[in-house]
């Protein structure tokens, strides 16, 4: 059946009619009426409780419409156990990182205001457009060559902090990183004053990220993050992967994201919400690695599916298959979980159809639930155009 998305208005998502989460929702929902100087950043496609989708024909809540027959909609399971999302990003969200499932229970036992589920969020992100991200800790030597480069970081940090790095490894840099999250808005500002003198005129990538984040975020702490985590460009079709306890940012662009069914983000920089320094320096990995080496790669799903790319991350709670379709192909099978999945269309035409279900006409922006009642495969036909969808569901292949 076809659903609504629910739709955020965080300040960091691009305003109006230049949002791609606009762009989506307008095709699927005739009566959205868009304002074009207010943010629409993510569309939300699952049952959480912060924001579930609504089954579009009856105005439904889909978290009531599953709890009414578990069993067949989606497998026996309680509840989806992931959620997928569109981001549509103007400037930079939070630096953060996700607790793991231990301490997502611990912190919603100690926080429940702030922490509003018991459940980790590792996540993935797939790149809808030219997109930039931080993630994760640059190698080691790598972040030393840049602390060091710049007399603005020695002082603040202490050269004695920096060399650290270069003797004790992940040790050295949790104590440089600590020491940077910790220092008083006084040294930040001075810090940040020397840099951006120095950047002014610098028509590197860095330079041009920093200045932008500045003019977002005046003085934020966030922003001399740069220095120590990878800064990844993504091209369409790329994707990062975000486990527990990995550092991240995204700063610009618009992506596919799926993440366990979970709200739970730890802060530490670029945002007027609530900082928690000291439980997100408590859980980093301090390991550092390549920015190449962060890219997810998909797979293809198997022969008889050589149109279907999957993006299989370690763990049970989701995975995420792109469909992508040439315009010669005139019909396609598409693998559904035994605990139902959502299929969201990029672009293209096609009728749906499988067993038990009306046979549906989608387009781009149309939002599919697939419950595991139709079965393990349904039927894509009568395509036009180059068909491209997205398909989130259980991590079961």
């Amino acid at each position: 059946m076809e659903i609504l998305g629910d739709i955020k208005n965080y300040d960091w998502g691009k305003l109006g009619e230049s949002s791609e989460v606009v762009k989506l929702a307008k095709l699927n929902d005739s009566s959205f009426v868009v304002e074009n100087n207010k943010p629409y950043s993510e569309l939300w496609m699952g049952d959480h409780v912060s924001g579930p989708s609504k089954v579009k024909s009856t105005g439904e809540s889909l978290a009531s419409f599953i709890q009414k027959d578990c069993e067949s909609i989606i497998g026996g399971q309680p509840k989806l156990p992931f959620l997928l999302k569109v981001l549509s990003i103007r400037k930079a969200l939070s630096i953060q990182v996700h607790p793991n499932k231990e301490e997502a229970e611990r912190l919603h036992r100690l926080y429940p205001d702030v922490y509003k589920d018991p459940n980790h969020k590792p996540e993935i992100a797939i790149a809808l457009t030219p997109f930039l991200a931080l993630c994760d800790f640059r190698p080691h030597a790598e972040i030393y060559a840049q602390l060091k480069s710049h007399n603005e970081l020695v002082e603040l940090l202490g050269i004695s902090n920096i060399d650290l790095i270069k003797t004790n490894g992940a040790e050295g840099l949790k104590t440089c990183y600590s020491k940077l999250m910790k220092s008083d808005d006084a040294s930040i500002r001075k810090c940040i004053d020397g840099l951006a003198e120095k950047f002014k005129n610098d028509d590197s990538k860095l330079a041009e990220v920093f200045r932008t984040i500045q003019a977002d975020f005046p003085y934020d702490v966030g922003s001399l993050s740069l220095f120590f985590l990878n800064l990844i460009e993504m091209k369409p079709g790329d994707s990062i992967y975000l486990a527990a306890k990995i550092p991240h940012a995204y700063l610009f662009g618009d992506c596919i994201e799926c993440m366990s069914c979970s709200d739970n983000v730890v802060r530490a920089g670029l945002t007027p919400k609530f900082k928690d320094v000291e439980n997100l320096l408590s859980m980093l990995i301090y390991d550092g690695s390549k920015a190449d080496d962060k890219l997810f790669k998909p797979t293809v799903l198997d022969a008889s599916h050589p149109h279907t790319y999957l993006f299989k991350p370690p763990i049970d709670d989701f995975a995420v298959c792109k469909i992508e379709l040439p315009s010669d192909v005139n019909d396609y099978e598409v693998v559904n979980s035994k605990f139902g999945s959502i299929v969201l269309v990029i672009s293209g035409n096609a009728k749906l159809s499988g067993s038990g279900m009306e046979t549906l006409e989608i387009h781009r922006g149309s939002v599919i639930f697939l419950a595991s009642k139709v079965g393990p495969k349904v039927s894509l036909t009568d395509i036009e155009d180059d068909f491209i969808c997205y398909q989130a569901m259980f991590n079961n292949f």
